[in-house]
C-alpha cells in the first residue's frame, strides 16, 4: 500500500493515538498518502449526539490539527483533509455548509444508519428484510450521484438474511451506481482484521462482474493498525479472485 485515506482520532469517541503517531506509523509502513476521515459531525435537532463521532465545536479543531500534520511532514507524507459521513438528506444541505467554510479535500461514504440516524436502523444489524435492504441501497446511491464522495467505505456492511437472489439483485444495483458514477469501493481492512460481515466475497465477486474499482482502506483506529500486510495481502488475493482492480489513490473532491 501507498495510501491509506481511511484514518480516525480519538475525537469520534473509539479511536486512540495522536495525529503525529498515525503519521509515523506511516512513514514506518511506507506509506506515502496519509488521508485522515474521521467521523464527520452531524448537525442533529434538539440535544441529540452520536457517540461515535466528533461533535460540530470540535470540527475546528481536528482541522488545525491536521493540517498541522500536513505542515511538518510536508516532503515526507501526503497528509489530505477528509471526513467519514453518511448520507443523511435532511441534514446533509447543513453539513455541507459547515464543510464549505473549511479546507476538506475529500469525503468518504460510510452509511453506518439509515433515514438521518434518529429512531432508525444501525446498517450492520442482521436483518432478512426486503424493505431494509432496499432502502440501505436507495439511500447510498443517492449519496453517490450527489458527485460529493471520493470513496465508499465498507459497502458491503449490511448482512442480509433474507432471499439471495433479492440481495445480488439489490448489490448489483449499488454496483453498478458505483461505476456510473466513477465511486471505487473500499476493502476494509479492519472488518477483514476483526471478522466482521464486511467484506463478503460474495460481493466483490458482483462488484467485479459489475466492472468496479476498489480501494483497500486500512479504516485506523489506531496507528499501528496502519502497518497490516498480511491484510493487505489477503484483500489483493481475494480482488484478484474477484476480477476487482485496486486503485492506490482517490481523486480528492473539495467541498466548494
Amino acid at each position: 500500500m501507498l495510501s491509506n485515506y481511511h484514518t480516525h482520532t480519538p475525537r469520534c469517541n473509539h479511536a486512540e493515538g495522536a495525529e503525529r503517531d498515525y503519521a509515523e506509523e506511516a512513514l514506518a509502513a511506507g506509506l506515502e498518502i496519509l488521508g485522515f476521515s474521521d467521523h464527520t459531525p452531524q448537525f442533529f435537532p434538539g440535544d441529540y449526539y452520536s457517540f461515535f463521532r466528533m461533535r460540530p465545536e470540535q470540527l475546528d479543531d481536528y482541522v488545525a490539527a491536521v493540517l498541522a500534520v500536513r505542515e511538518a511532514y510536508r516532503g515526507r507524507l501526503e497528509v489530505p483533509l477528509g471526513l467519514e459521513t453518511e448520507y443523511y438528506p435532511a441534514l446533509f444541505p447543513r453539513l455541507l455548509e459547515a464543510l464549505r467554510a473549511r479546507p476538506i479535500d475529500y469525503l468518504i461514504l460510510g452509511q453506518h444508519a439509515l433515514g438521518n440516524e434518529l429512531d432508525d436502523v444501525y446498517s450492520g444489524t442482521p436483518t432478512d428484510d426486503a424493505a431494509t435492504l432496499h432502502r440501505y441501497v436507495d439511500q447510498v446511491c443517492e449519496a453517490m450521484r450527489t458527485g460529493l464522495f471520493s470513496c465508499f467505505a465498507h459497502p458491503d456492511i449490511l448482512p442480509f438474511g433474507g432471499d439471495e437472489a433479492l440481495w445480488q439483485a439489490e448489490m448489483r444495483r449499488l454496483c453498478e451506481t458505483a461505476r456510473a458514477c466513477q465511486v471505487p469501493l473500499e476493502i476494509n481492512l479492519l472488518g477483514l482484521a476483526e471478522g466482521r460481515c464486511y467484506p463478503n466475497e460474495a460481493f466483490w465477486r458482483i462488484a467485479g462482474a459489475a466492472g468496479c474499482t476498489a480501494v483497500l482502506g486500512c479504516d485506523a483506529h489506531r496507528p499501528a493498525q496502519l502497518r497490516v500486510p498480511a491484510l493487505e495481502a489477503r484483500a489483493r488475493a481475494m480482488a484478484a479472485r474477484c476480477g476487482v482492480p485496486v486503485q492506490q489513490t482517490l481523486a480528492l473532491k473539495p467541498i466548494l
